[in-house]
């Protein structure tokens, strides 16, 4: 009897139990991988907030700049097409993923 018992069991966890655990945390894998509407929602959110922190850093050292006509900003200026260039990019990026999902 426990000659047929143990091959009964054996089989069937080889053949769909072991397959089935691989591809189980395959998908985990996967689907913990992608971005979620929810990751999407938040980066856009965390870009906006910096677009908007930029503009008030743009702001504070043009203030500064017309009290101290020495100060010099050591960061990137709004105002030169080189350092615009990939925020440019960005949005054009956003704006399209936009008109795709409505």
């Amino acid at each position: 009897m426990e000659d047929i018992i143990i091959p009964i069991t054996v089989i069937p966890i080889i053949f769909l139990g072991l397959p089935w655990l691989i591809f189980h945390y395959i998908t985990k894998w996967k689907t913990a991988a992608t971005l979620t509407t929810d990751d999407e929602q938040l980066l856009e959110e965390l870009y906006g907030l910096a677009r908007r922190l930029d503009e008030r850093m743009d702001t504070v050292e043009r203030l500064v700049g017309s009290d101290h006509p020495e100060f010099r900003p050591a960061r990137i200026a709004a105002d030169r097409e080189v350092d615009n260039l990939p925020l440019r990019e960005l949005d054009r990026l956003l704006a399209n993923k936009e008109r795709t999902a409505k």
